[in-house]
């Protein structure tokens, strides 16, 4: 409990140290931003809200940014989805929004009141590095800490974005009738996932059209992830101050169980019903949302902030035809040497590419497309075998974030060994959403899929495992001891200081009996040589010579 109390008075210490920080970040970078959900931002398709700092549009006085048409790459999709002007995500952001921040060199955010991701301070100029590390090898302090960080999210209201609640088509076509609502930090990013990947509405109860998916089964399946992660993790640092902050990784090459889950860490198994998260944890009480895409296309409506039941986790008790065992390191570099990105259709059905390959549509034996299976990314989730299982509210549980940060840096080591060029990133007749040029559903500012076909370097993060050995040993175990022993410090100086005294009063003691000792030795000898003189005197009277007599 004291390590408790000591990680939230150094996170209230870092919060106001912070404080200085924060007022340069301003506001994020995801949809849909509160300055435009609203019927004059819907009327006049504008999205270029005032930047607080000099009270412009974009921030365009001080040079950040202007607001500009947005150019939509006209590039042909490939002939998975047929359809064309029915979904709001087709042509993103174009049914909602046609204006928005351009910002110039390294300022980034909807109104460009931010940086581009690396950066930092007031001119964006400052290049940081941050390090996602091993969630195992984080010290229980900063466990603890990434438990807390994440729950506050879940209670805390967003203060820059709102969801839609509805499609364009309902709020009018002035927007006289805006659909929004208010979501938690956490949730925010559940309903991101589940709006790239919801069915496409196509007009009646449950008429939908399901191969559709801006963000998986196709090239920008590890584009769209690294950017919602980097995305997630600003978020966090925004809400909390903490500004060194990173999602941690949960390396399960090879693991047997699900490791993480621990009421220390991810919540365990509850004892009165395995599907549920222990009591022990404070993911007990956590309520999910976007879990039921069958009634959302009954109904034709989209998912809202409802909550709709507790957090469920059976990890191991899945379909093991489905998946046999979780990837091993094997796996992993088998798939790692696969050279292509892309081949053939650029879907599920691809064959030899390491994107679907790592997605897990493939055997990872032999890089060959396999039906009635699911390996690699696919694996865990349906090990999970609970709410992480189903696409579209898989981000629900908190692991998704562990597991996808691991997934990222498999992404980072194929490009680190294969270093391929922007025109490997397939460029048209992709699925639709996956195009080099297409932006990213539903972000904004606007992230083409083609520029984070590039290194984690360049975006400002690494992983502590991908370090040379000396760096990692470092990151892995030196720097955990040394924020564990900075975090107690208070209580290993006590301990010295008592220490110290302890040690004084017992060499004082000791000197004391030492003394005690010497004097009663004396003593002793004193009272021995007053025993002897008689005789000496004795020997005397009787006239015998002797030591007395002598003197």
């Amino acid at each position: 409990m004291a390590l408790s109390q000591n990680t939230r008075t150094l996170t209230v210490r870092s919060l106001w140290a912070s404080l200085a920080l924060l007022q340069l970040l301003g506001t994020c970078l995801c949809q849909f931003p509160r300055p435009c959900a609203n019927s004059e931002g819907l009327r006049t398709k504008e999205c270029c809200p005032v930047w607080e700092g000099d009270g412009s549009a974009c921030g365009a006085m001080s040079g950040r940014g202007f607001c500009a048409d947005v150019e939509v790459s006209e590039e042909p999709n490939g002939p998975q989805y047929p359809h064309s002007d029915i979904d709001d995500r087709e042509r993103w952001p174009l049914a909602f929004y046609n204006r928005t921040c351009r910002c110039a060199g390294n300022y980034g955010g909807f109104d460009c009141g931010e940086c581009r991701f690396g950066y930092w301070g007031s001119n964006c100029a400052e290049y940081r590095e941050s390090m996602r590390r091993n969630i195992m090898s984080l010290s229980t302090a900063e466990q603890q800490k990434f438990i807390s960080y994440l729950n506050l999210a879940k209670n805390t209201i967003s203060r820059d974005y709102v969801i839609t609640t509805a499609r364009r088509s309902e709020m009018g076509e002035n927007g006289e009738n805006p659909m929004f609502s208010d979501i938690n930090s956490y949730d925010l990013f559940v309903w991101m996932h589940y709006y790239v990947s919801r069915d496409a509405l196509l007009g009646g109860p449950g008429n939908v059209w399901t191969d559709i998916d801006f963000a998986h089964e196709s090239a920008a399946f590890l584009p769209w992830h690294r950017v919602y992660l980097l995305h997630w993790e600003n978020e966090i640092r925004k809400l909390t101050g903490d500004f060194n902050f990173t999602i941690p990784y949960w390396d399960w090459r090879g693991a047997q169980s699900c490791e993480v889950c621990t009421d220390a860490l991810m919540g365990g198994r509850s004892p009165f019903n395995p599907n549920l998260i222990s009591p022990g944890s404070v993911f007990s009480s956590w309520k999910v949302i976007c879990t039921q895409p069958e009634e959302y296309n009954n109904r034709e409506v989209l998912c809202n902030t409802t909550g709709e039941g507790p957090l469920l986790r059976n990890p191991g008790n899945h379909d093991t035809n489905r998946v046999q065992r979780l990837p091993t390191a094997a796996d992993v570099e088998f798939v790692l040497s696969l050279p292509e990105y892309e081949t053939g259709p650029m879907d599920r059905f691809a064959n030899r590419s390491f994107r679907n390959a790592i997605e897990g549509f493939t055997d990872p034996d032999t890089g060959m497309a396999v039906l009635g299976q699911s390996t690699m990314h696919n694996a865990l989730h349906v090990f999970m075998n609970g709410s992480m299982s189903s696409v579209q509210g898989s981000a629900n549980d908190p692991i998704f974030l562990l597991h996808h940060a691991f997934i990222d840096s498999i992404y980072e080591r194929w490009l680190r060994t294969h270093q391929p060029p922007r025109t490997s990133y397939p460029q048209s007749n992709a699925p639709i959403g996956h195009n080099d040029g297409y932006y990213m559903v539903p972000f904004l500012p606007l992230y083409r899929n083609g520029d984070y076909f590039l290194t984690d370097k360049a975006l400002g993060y690494e992983y502590a495992y991908l370090l040379d050995p000396g760096q990692r040993f470092v990151q892995e175990f030196l720097t955990p001891y040394l924020q564990t022993a900075q975090e107690i410090w208070q209580w290993l100086l006590a301990s010295g200081l008592l220490g110290a005294v302890l040690a004084s009063i017992v060499a004082v003691v000791v000197v004391a009996v030492r003394r005690k000792w010497k004097r009663s030795q004396r003593r002793k000898r004193a009272s021995s040589y007053g025993e002897r003189q008689p005789l000496l005197q004795s020997s005397s009277e009787e006239g015998s010579s002797s030591y007395q007599t002598t003197l």
